[in-house]
């Protein structure tokens, strides 16, 4: 069984390998091709790009072993089965549980494997790429806009560029949002604008010609102001702009820069902002319950209560009341604030886990339908592996989206995408064994 096990494996490494590599090298002419227009003529070094392009590959490595493990195992037992081998084992009396042990075995250390990696390269390697494309961004300002798309450049606003002249470094149909003050909303538009540093590269500035200011006072909407120029400077500190690595200091940000400790670590807090949400709601509660009870007390002593007293206990009343209200009103919104983020750092928690184990799962699936398929080559391999894979990415993702928005669990809906697979592959394994396959050892 040991020269069937090592023949069984020998079979498998190399569409692997083949699937694999040819996964990451789509992968990586997708992001070129997406961003390619982003790089050429923007004067970013070749070393700058090859690292860029390097870090972010650490991404696509995770997703490509799950694929590649579904295109080997289709590929390899429908070539055992095409090759009429599999005949020949079920006339030996070995199962297709026996057969498929030591891939499970590979399966489940390549899934280890993910996991480390998912947990411990990954997410470095996100921060480094996100930190040099925000220097890269940040020594070429545009180079950080993006055409027909808002662009978060500077903090606290949005810039939208309609179309950009690499050769005059003009900018066309330019709108931005100013959030950085609380108190006013403001958007800008203009026909066309340039943007550059100042002389001491303090600053960052961009020139607009022939625009509007259209501000509004936040909260209540009632103040409106509209002003028309032909040139209007916005001034930007540009502290940290040039380029220079700031990933050693750079704070992380987004979950695919941080491990699965640190997930769990951050839900932690989440949650515990939550709990003290719910408690700071019910001690009002309280509190109103032991005056209500504190003025049926006096009553039931007989306490002379007069008519102006019982008018300021009123508006008392009310005034308490609709403080409590407006409070209420604020926890609530903490603690659904708090509970979105909670469930969005646990769903990348278990998407970790649930991706990496997936080289194991699609195992379970692969096998059964490789023999089913009777055919071997890497184009009907392919082909059933992107169908399963669409699927099971469907599921994946639609599971984040029903965990962030709370409707189920995050580890359910996480999880969900293997579950049924692993179903899926049980189930053909049980029905293909029971009616080809001699299950006596």
């Amino acid at each position: 069984m040991k020269i069937i096990d090592r023949y069984i494996l020998k079979a498998h490494v190399g569409s692997f390998l083949f699937a694999f590599v040819t996964i990451i090298f789509v992968l990586i002419l997708q992001f070129f091709a997406t961003f390619a227009d982003r790089f050429m003529g923007k004067g970013i070094g070749f070393t700058a790009m090859v690292e860029l392009i390097l870090l972010q590959s650490a991404w696509m490595v995770g997703l490509a072993a799950p694929m590649a493990v579904l295109v080997s195992v289709v590929m390899a037992f429908g070539s055992l089965t095409t090759t009429s081998e599999m005949t020949v084992f079920r006339a030996s009396g070995i199962s297709l549980y026996r057969l498929m042990m030591p891939v499970l075995l590979a399966g489940l250390l390549l899934s280890l494997f993910v996991e480390r990696f998912n947990n411990v390269v990954l997410p470095e390697a996100n921060y480094y790429a996100k930190s040099l494309m925000v220097d890269i961004a940040r020594s070429k300002p545009a180079f950080g806009l993006a055409e027909n798309a808002f662009s978060t450049l500077v903090d606290g606003y949005s810039i939208f560029v309609r179309s950009t002249d690499e050769h005059s470094k003009e900018l066309r149909g330019i709108v931005i949002y100013d959030a950085s003050r609380s108190d006013y909303k403001t958007m800008v538009t203009a026909e066309k604008g340039t943007i550059d540093f100042s002389g001491d590269d303090h600053y960052l500035v961009m020139t607009l010609f022939n625009g509007e200011i259209h501000q509004v006072r936040q909260p209540d909407h009632k103040s409106y102001r509209n002003m028309s120029f032909q040139k209007h400077r916005f001034v930007f500190e540009s502290s940290g702009f040039g380029f220079s690595r700031s990933s050693e200091s750079r704070m992380r940000s987004g979950d695919g820069e941080l491990s699965a400790k640190e997930l769990i670590t951050i839900g932690d807090e989440f949650r515990k902002r939550i709990a003290a949400s719910e408690k700071r709601i019910q001690m009002p509660l309280e509190t109103l319950g032991e005056r209500m009870a504190e003025s049926s007390s006096v009553r039931a002593k007989g306490g002379m209560i007069t008519a102006k007293m019982a008018n300021k206990t009123r508006a008392e009343a009310a005034g308490y009341v609709d403080r409590q209200l407006a409070r209420l009103d604020g926890e609530l919104k903490n603690i659904e604030a708090n509970r979105n983020m909670y469930n969005r750092y646990m769903a990348a928690y278990h998407k970790k886990y649930a991706l990496s184990l997936a080289c194991f799962v699609f195992v379970l699936v692969g096998a059964p339908l490789g023999v089913l398929a009777r055919r071997g080559g890497f184009g009907v391999g392919a082909a059933i592996s992107l169908f399963l894979f669409v699927l099971y990415w469907m599921l994946m993702i639609s599971g984040e989206k029903i965990a962030e928005r709370g409707i189920l669990d995050p580890m359910i809906s996480m999880w969900l995408a293997n579950a049924v697979m692993a179903t899926v592959g049980i189930s053909l394994m049980a029905s293909l064994n029971g009616s080809v396959f001699n299950t006596s050892r």
